[in-house]
């Protein structure tokens, strides 16, 4: 699908940069089904190897305020629903081998904070806003966010979070781990875009085979750890990036990655 056909999000490119940005700022870029199904194939389109870092982020006040429940009703068929839209996306976000920037420039609430979660890093405007928000409404987490939360933020505090369903604001989210950095809001979206464009020239090999570690370090004892890494090593030692990291170090030079 080419970036001008979708209705609900909106794709470019610069160089090796992917931005996609959910584009329904009259609802907080709430996440209605036909929203799902076009990000998931815009993630699709970032797996090509010509992209090399993809940032995801919303138009206007939030990232995402979460699912759309005026368009989508609770039913008994939410499982369905879940495996359906919900589950591509995070599924695709948790394993594209380059880097997965959320750019959370607003609220990012229920099912909006899952997505945010399931990038590998969260740059957060000054303006940012978490909030479980399901149990507020007497449901529970999804969309991978009972996974990733405990994880970032430590077992107790996630409880903590669960049950009280409060907001937390920009600053308290890096001091817990829901987020890595914030920027001032003004200017939000170049800064963010600029940190994108710089991963994008990055040794994308090293950082897909990195993210392989990474993930599988939450379920893996030391002893798979430590083969995997000899066996991510062994294909990081083999790319051309690594001959040009080797030779920019030798010429005392910045290196130039061509991510392969």
């Amino acid at each position: 699908m080419a970036p001008e056909t979708f209705r609900t999000l909106r794709v470019d490119r610069e160089g090796a940069a992917m931005r996609i940005t959910l584009d329904r700022p009259r609802v907080l870029n709430a996440l209605s089904p036909d929203l799902l199904v076009e990000l998931a194939t815009a993630l699709e389109a970032a797996a090509a190897p010509e992209v090399r870092a993809v940032l995801l982020t919303g138009e206007g006040r939030g990232f995402s305020a979460g699912a759309d429940l005026a368009g989508t009703p609770v039913s008994a068929d939410i499982e369905a629903l879940l495996e359906r839209t919900y589950h591509p996306v995070v599924r695709a976000l948790a394993e594209l081998p380059k880097p997965v920037i959320a750019g959370v420039n607003g609220v990012a609430a229920g099912a909006g904070m899952s997505l945010a979660l399931a990038c590998d890093v969260r740059l957060l405007s000054s303006e940012a806003r978490f909030a479980i928000g399901f149990t507020g409404i007497g449901l529970v987490m999804d969309a991978s966010c009972s996974y990733w939360l405990p994880r970032l933020v430590g077992s107790g505090r996630a409880f903590e979070l669960v049950y009280s369903g409060r907001r937390v604001d920009a600053e308290e989210a890096v001091r817990l781990g829901l987020g890595e950095r914030v920027f001032p809001a003004e200017g939000f979206a170049e800064a963010c875009w600029a940190e994108v464009k710089a991963l994008a020239q990055g040794p994308t090999r090293a950082f897909g085979l990195a993210k392989r570690e990474l993930r599988a370090s939450l379920r893996n004892d030391l002893e798979a750890q430590l083969a995997l890494e000899a066996e991510m090593q062994g294909l990081a030692a083999a790319s051309n990036d690594v001959r040009e990291g080797l030779a920019a170090f030798r010429e005392k030079r910045r290196p130039r990655f061509e991510g392969n």
